[in-house]
């Protein structure tokens, strides 16, 4: 079955509803893109938190709205923390995301994401050769870049987001969001969002805080997608390259409004 394409009015009304409620998302993320990340929620009224250490990441975890588990530098002591974060979230009905960053290519870090896995996500975002590996179809991409299209990894995202109870979003020159049997599309970006570091770990938190939402988890996580998308070709417009494009996209993501232009 060809997947539905989402439409600007509906990713509009939920890009309002994320304003309105400011979710506090609580992200166990990567240290390369945390500032960035932060920027990025910030710019769409969401209110970005990182508490890492496993206490209080326990914590904080039954505060927020949501919480992000990025395995992008992950460490034991780190992992101790994300585990703690997830227990504590899933015991307060909290619901969590998580990006299997270069899972499938080294060990310790496709054992944790097996592991947390079977703990109930509400979302996975990840690109294709990662979705490939965590559904065990492959062993991973090259580092954290794909080696598989969006396309390529549908049947696997859809196995997995049965298999796994979670909407599943796996992202590429188009992006396709999941619950196992139905399927959105959104199509959008541009090339240069690959030139700048953060921008999928970014997503992933976008994504945390819509499936805090209410309404419909699969319609709400595709519209981070299409946000995301959106403001990327936005920013095309006004940059010269990557250096240019990354506060053109933060300046986008602030300024887009209910119809979804800037």
């Amino acid at each position: 079955m060809q997947p539905d394409l989402l439409s600007g009015p509906q990713a509009a009304a939920v890009l309002t509803q994320l304003r309105t409620r400011s979710p506090l998302v609580h992200c166990l993320t990567n240290d390369v893109v945390q500032t960035f990340t932060a920027n990025v929620l910030l710019a769409l009224n969401a209110s970005p938190a990182m508490v890492i250490e496993p206490d209080e990441a326990a914590q904080f975890a039954r505060l927020a709205d949501a919480v992000l588990i990025n395995i992008g530098t992950l460490t034991r002591e780190r992992a101790t923390a994300m585990q703690a974060a997830i227990e504590s979230a899933n015991h307060a009905g909290k619901p969590w995301t998580l990006d299997p960053v270069a899972v499938g290519a080294l060990d310790f870090r496709t054992g944790f994401a097996q592991d947390v896995l079977a703990q109930r996500p509400a979302a996975i975002r990840a690109n294709a050769s990662e979705i490939l590996a965590l559904a065990g179809l492959s062993e991973g991409g090259r580092g954290v870049d794909s080696t598989a299209s969006a396309e390529a990894a549908l049947h696997a995202a859809q196995t997995l987001a049965g298999r796994s109870g979670a909407i599943v979003a796996v992202t590429g020159e188009a992006d396709y969001i999941t619950d196992g049997e139905r399927t959105l599309a959104v199509r959008g970006g541009d090339a240069l969002m690959t030139r700048v570091v953060g921008t999928g770990c970014a997503l992933s938190a976008v994504v945390a805080a819509c499936a805090s939402l209410p309404g419909n988890r699969l319609e709400n996580v595709a519209a981070g997608c299409w946000i995301m998308k959106r403001a990327g070709s936005l920013a095309l417009e006004r940059s010269a390259g990557p250096g240019s494009f990354t506060p053109a996209f933060l300046d986008a993501l602030y300024q887009l409004n209910g119809e979804g232009r800037a």
